[in-house]
């Protein structure tokens, strides 16, 4: 793409009023961006209404800053990743997400030289959507984090929204075992902002080790703030990169639930994660199991309803809640804390020990990863994905 290129993509997609839908109506009448803009108002006029049409007619302010630091960002590689730009016109569009209903015109890609400029979309076919509540419980974060490590560890790339909560630790998961040769990306993050930022903040690192070992995606010019609309938004690419869509962690208002509704739309599975009925962060799922979708207890269970094989590395067959016949369920103190979380006094009564020794074995089990405090005074058994 060169700049005159690239400077009629961004008036034509960054001009306020002119959508999605009617920038894919333009290019499918008059071809690519220079072509449409060759035509008149009264052409864009037949396909678009009047109010897009009249939009289009009027270069929008800022666009020659904007085609400036954009061309600028192209070329900036540096650290291990490279940038690029993905338009509609593009063979190495991804063609899961081309296939959707609303597909992003334009997609900015940082990340790996070998994903972003290699011979095959960016996102591979074999790819799985992990998001969840950005305040998960402390299992859920580790359920998110497993099950990440061990779908990755089976060849999916994760694909998640870089948020706080299991899209950090889905992204953390896939990172953790990652192949410096792979074909593949490990995770692909889409975001809510331009990409020449980084939110929250204190992903930063985060985004730096997956523009590395995956990929980078937004929709959004560079410059584009933390927009709260922008967010649920994003999820449609979320879902539309992937095979399916599991939801970890979820509250009936959460986000994640937007993102399953869109992977149902678009035809791909939804899975779902059960937890305590207590927790407000497992009603989400629940609710989501209730409409069909598939109830999983491990990575085992997502690989077979995707009829992907199962390796026989154990991170892929251990069920969520451990179980087996392991010394965890000969622990007093684990069998009476069972897996909701629960304070010091509910679990003194269960146990009949002394809170001094209670609370000597809790941070033991917690040192070893079986147990961790909550806020409010609470402990919650940890499970394995």
């Amino acid at each position: 793409m060169d700049r005159d290129e690239l400077a009629a993509w961004l008036r034509l997609t960054a001009t306020p009023g002119v959508g999605g839908t009617s920038v894919r109506r333009l290019l499918a009448a008059f071809g690519l961006p220079q072509q449409v803009l060759a035509r008149g108002e009264a052409a864009w006029r037949e396909c678009t209404g009047p109010a897009a049409a009249r939009a289009l007619a009027a270069e929008p302010e800022g666009l020659a800053g904007l085609v400036q630091r954009t061309w600028g960002w192209l070329q900036a590689d540096g650290d291990g990743s490279v940038r690029a730009i993905l338009t509609l016109a593009d063979a190495h569009y991804p063609p899961a997400l081309l296939a959707t209903e609303d597909p992003p015109p334009l997609l900015y890609l940082m990340g790996g030289a070998r994903f972003v400029r290699g011979a095959e979309p960016f996102a591979p076919a074999r790819s799985l959507a992990v998001v969840g509540s950005r305040n998960p419980t402390a299992q859920g974060a580790e359920h998110a984090r497993q099950f990440a490590r061990a779908l990755h560890g089976a060849g999916l790339c994760i694909v998640s929204g870089l948020a706080r909560g299991v899209d950090a630790a889905a992204h953390e998961g896939a990172l953790a075992d990652v192949d410096e040769d792979a074909a593949w990306p490990a995770t692909i993050a889409v975001v809510g902002t331009g990409l020449d930022r980084v939110y929250p903040a204190a992903h930063r690192a985060l985004a730096h080790r997956i523009a590395q070992h995956g990929v980078l995606v937004s929709e959004y010019p560079l410059g584009t703030p933390p927009l709260p609309a922008n967010f649920p938004k994003r999820n449609r690419i979320i879902s539309g990169l992937s095979q399916g869509t599991l939801v970890v962690e979820a509250a009936l208002a959460s986000g994640s639930l937007i993102t399953a509704r869109l992977a149902a739309e678009q035809g791909r599975e939804v899975f779902a994660i059960p937890g305590s009925i207590h927790a407000p962060q497992s009603r989400g799922c629940h609710a989501l199991i209730r409409q069909g979708a598939k109830l999983v207890e491990s990575a085992q269970d997502v690989l077979e309803e995707l009829q992907l094989p199962v390796p026989s590395a154990p991170q892929a067959q251990e069920p969520a809640e451990g179980g087996g016949e392991g010394d965890d369920n000969d622990d007093e103190v684990l069998q009476a804390l069972g897996y909701d979380p629960l304070g010091l006094d509910a679990l003194v009564a269960r146990t009949g020990l002394d809170a001094a020794t209670l609370q000597a074995r809790l941070l033991e089990l917690e040192l070893q990863g079986d147990v961790a405090r909550l806020p409010g005074g609470l402990f919650q058994r940890l499970g394995r994905a």
